[in-house]
């Protein structure tokens, strides 16, 4: 069974929690917005620490190394079956330095001209609302349980 491993990394400005979720990069997702986001994250193999995958992940997505306190939250199964865990850690990132990783991808389909692209082509501060709409349907759970965690 696949597994991957990501961080949640928010803040509050001026009263309003917001999450940092990204955007896929590369071809198939260059048009879509609503509920291609995700957080930060990537597969990662059993003689892995989990929390050390997403850390991994959270920098070669963004450039940026996260730190801190990391809440564990409930882990969730996407429609492919994969298991994806979360840990959620307050934090600031500049989205103008977003330094992602990239992939190898024959395009266009079938024309043997091999491209690079970015793993991520964007990153955002949502608020909380924006955030629900944008991220995958599955990673929705990570926002809600961050939102419980924080109220407490």
């Amino acid at each position: 069974m696949k597994q991957s491993a990501g961080i949640l990394l928010y803040k509050v400005e001026q009263g309003e929690l917001k999450v940092l979720l990204v955007h896929p990069g590369g071809p198939f997702w260059k048009n879509k917005d609503s509920g291609s986001w995700s957080i930060p994250k990537g597969e990662y193999d059993d003689s892995e620490n989990p929390l050390q995958a997403a850390i991994r992940e959270f920098e070669e997505e963004t450039g940026m190394s996260p730190a801190g306190n990391f809440k564990a939250l409930s882990d969730v199964r996407l429609k492919s079956g994969k298991i994806v865990s979360a840990w959620a850690v307050g934090g600031n990132f500049d989205t103008s330095k977003l330094k992602s990783n990239s992939f190898e991808l024959e395009w266009p389909p079938r024309s043997g001209i091999s491209r690079s692209f970015p793993e991520v082509d964007q990153a955002g501060w949502l608020p909380v609302t924006e955030a629900l709409e944008k991220i995958n349907i599955a990673q929705q759970a990570f926002i809600l349980e961050l939102v419980e965690i924080l109220k407490t």
